[in-house]
């Protein structure tokens, strides 16, 4: 089969959104199929461990977005490039990611020449969605197989889209999580990993590791891994403090041997998450979760991780040390299993059911 994945988002910016497009573009040509993967950032060259064809069209633009800021294109030029290259690929399916976010897929979402499944992310509302209602509704007439990743998103998906969308999951690709040793100092440590925004919810994370550290025999060192514009607030929180080390923005690999050398994944987001996928990495990865108690986050991890009400530091450090307390081989081995039934292989079985589904029914099934 052949498969066009279209991301709005830069893959050279990381993301889940661009890591799931990745992640199914490898496990669709390890199954021998021929995939295209079309996105954002005409100076990206990078192969991106991936054995699909890329496409790269139109400048990258950080726009504000859902207490984010998105990797995308505005450009009109870039929609037709990538319409284009889709055409002239000629797949049998069209898989679009998030397809309402400016600007790159909206050309082939209105030619809907092929048929074209649409995979939705956000969760949450807000002026981007309330406001494009009458254009998203238009764009989802391009769509034949509407997918949510979880509840929150086909919630957000189902109202703006005027859609019933089916609900799946995001992928964890589990071996390439277990492929870096696990190498973990005396100490305990702790990773923060993601995007330095108020959303995400680091300075909690901050505050709970120093007051540990305040008054504790045992200190927890804390590793900081992302940017963004919180940085120098987050930066000023910390004080120089010795167990809490920033490293900036990480490789997909970096990423990956952090979350193995770690004793706890830190994900303190105060919401908007529709799943949690890091978390699951961490549990692929055998590394503990401790996790702000959020829709998405529930979610994904079930009883595997340990909750804590986002922004208070006080409830984080207790929910730390009971995390860290509670470890054991078979506690790691049932988060690890946990974690295998939501793997990119059980994703893409699911997925190409439904275009085989798609191709054998004539497709354009909601045109």
């Amino acid at each position: 089969m052949r498969v066009a994945i279209l991301s709005p988002y830069a893959l050279s910016v990381p993301g889940g959104v661009q890591e799931q497009a990745l992640g199914m573009s490898r496990e669709l040509c390890a199954r021998g199929h021929d995939v295209l993967v079309v996105a954002p950032d005409a100076t990206d060259v990078s192969a991106h461990d991936t054995p699909a064809s890329l496409v790269r069209v139109g400048a990258r633009l950080a726009l504000p977005a859902n207490g984010s800021r998105a990797p995308l294109t505005l450009s009109p030029r870039a929609s037709r490039a990538a319409a284009r290259a889709v055409a002239r690929f000629g797949p049998d399916v069209v898989h679009v990611h998030e397809p309402g976010a400016p600007l790159l897929a909206w050309a082939t979402l209105v030619a809907h020449r092929t048929p074209a499944v649409a995979t939705f992310h956000r969760a949450g509302d807000g002026p981007a969605v309330t406001l494009t209602r009458p254009l998203l509704r238009r764009l989802a007439g391009g769509v034949d197989l509407p997918v949510a990743v979880s509840e929150a998103a086909k919630r957000c998906a189902d109202a703006a889209y005027d859609l019933s969308c089916e609900v799946l999951f995001n992928g964890v690709e589990m071996d390439r999580y277990a492929a870096f040793p696990r190498e973990r100092s005396e100490a305990p440590s702790l990773l923060f990993l993601g995007r330095l925004e108020a959303r995400k919810g680091a300075d909690t994370a901050i505050r709970a590791v120093r007051e540990h550290n305040a008054t504790a025999e045992r200190p927890w060192r804390l590793v900081v891994a992302g940017d963004g514009p919180e940085r120098a607030r987050l930066e000023a929180l910390a004080a120089h403090d010795p167990q809490v080390t920033f490293v900036g923005r990480v490789s997909d690999d970096a990423k990956r041997a952090w979350l193995r050398r770690s004793h706890a994944l830190l994900a303190p987001a105060t919401g908007g998450e529709s799943f949690g996928l890091i978390l699951l990495e961490a549990l692929a990865s055998e590394t503990a979760v401790v996790a702000s108690d959020i829709e998405g986050y529930r979610d994904a991890v079930g009883p595997h991780a340990t909750l804590a009400p986002a922004g208070d530091p006080r409830a984080w450090a207790d929910a730390i040390a009971s995390a860290l307390g509670a470890e054991s081989p078979a506690r790691v081995a049932a988060a690890r299993e946990h974690a295998r039934r939501w793997s990119m292989a059980a994703l893409v079985d699911a997925y190409l059911e439904r275009y085989e589904r798609l191709v054998a029914g004539g497709g354009l099934a909601r045109r």
